[in-house]
């Protein structure tokens, strides 16, 4: 490492496991008491399917969690990606228990039954640059607004559960065809290509390990990716090397919002964006501008405001 990068002072894991985890609930508080003993915040999800979740601490809380989290057998094999943060990215530390660790909504499809083939980062590229390839963009429209890779059909979806109605209405498009798809860490392609499979599409990929992974990976001169990676905590946004992005968030609608359309006369920050600004009222954004007012005065005391 070069001596004169300066050390960044968080670890962020980004982690999921599908495994028969039919003792989840007991997992709650002493998974949740491990993080908080440790100074280590974020979402963990765990349901019956297996483990999901984004957490943030130093070096040595995450590699302490990662131990704890590998000796429940069931969590052995762990997909992890891990970067780095110079702020905590999360205000708090939650463990939450699910029906499902990805959301889809679909009963019966089990990604442990069979997914999609794995396709490693260095071998992507060729993948999607095959005009006999379909690439599908697996995630929701606000997060595909920022970055997207080259040619990727995005379903314009505003959550995952809506993308096996897209699915069933393009199936047609898909028959006879390579079906690659990613998301942001792999965990939503799991079940996106077992459920594909379901239908009888055989010839399903998917990128292992997700756009992180890519990222992190393939050099940007090499690169088929077009924009940031809309992440979910504090920094946005992260581009190749998984450094920080220069996308902003929406305090009004939550909306990522790219350079250009930060400098939309529409984005005034903490009160509107493009996205929202004709769907606010005077009052509502005079609410948002008085928050933002709030968030402002605790930065400057030092303190994060927890409307921020």
């Amino acid at each position: 490492m070069n001596s004169s990068t300066p050390q960044q002072d968080f670890c962020v894991a980004a982690l999921y496991r599908f495994c028969r985890l039919e003792a989840f609930e007991a997992l709650r508080e002493p998974l949740a008491a491990f993080c908080c003993s440790h100074g280590i915040k974020g979402t963990l999800l765990l349901a019956r399917e297996g483990i999901n979740g984004t957490v943030a601490g130093t070096d040595e809380a995450i590699a302490g969690l990662i131990a704890w989290l590998e000796a429940v057998p069931e969590f052995a094999g762990l997909e992890l990606k891990y970067s780095r943060a110079d702020e905590m990215p999360f205000h708090r530390m939650k463990v939450r228990l699910k029906r499902e660790i990805v959301t889809m909504g679909v009963e019966g499809i089990d990604p442990l039954d069979g997914t999609g083939a794995y396709v490693e980062a260095k071998d992507w590229n060729a993948l999607i640059a095959d005009p006999d390839t379909i690439v599908i963009d697996t995630r929701n429209d606000y997060e595909v607004s920022i970055g997207t890779f080259r040619n990727a059909v995005d379903p314009k979806t505003s959550s995952f559960r809506e993308f096996p109605d897209w699915v069933e209405q393009h199936r047609g498009d898909l028959e006879g065809r390579k079906v690659a798809m990613f998301c942001t860490g792999g965990i939503r392609c799991e079940k996106a290509t077992a459920y594909v499979k379901s239908l009888g599409i055989e010839d399903v990929f998917h990128l292992k390990g997700g756009i992180l992974k890519y990222l992190e990976e393939v050099p940007a001169e090499q690169s088929l990716w077009d924009g940031e990676c809309f992440v979910f905590d504090e920094r946005v946004a992260v581009s190749h090397g998984l450094e920080q992005g220069v996308s902003v968030l929406c305090r009004a609608c939550r909306h990522p919002l790219a350079l250009e359309e930060q400098a939309s006369p529409h984005f005034i920050e903490g009160v509107s964006c493009p996205h929202c600004h004709e769907v606010r009222t005077d009052e509502d954004r005079a609410r948002y501008a008085e928050r933002h007012k709030q968030v402002e005065l605790a930065a400057d005391r030092g303190v994060r405001h927890i409307g921020s």
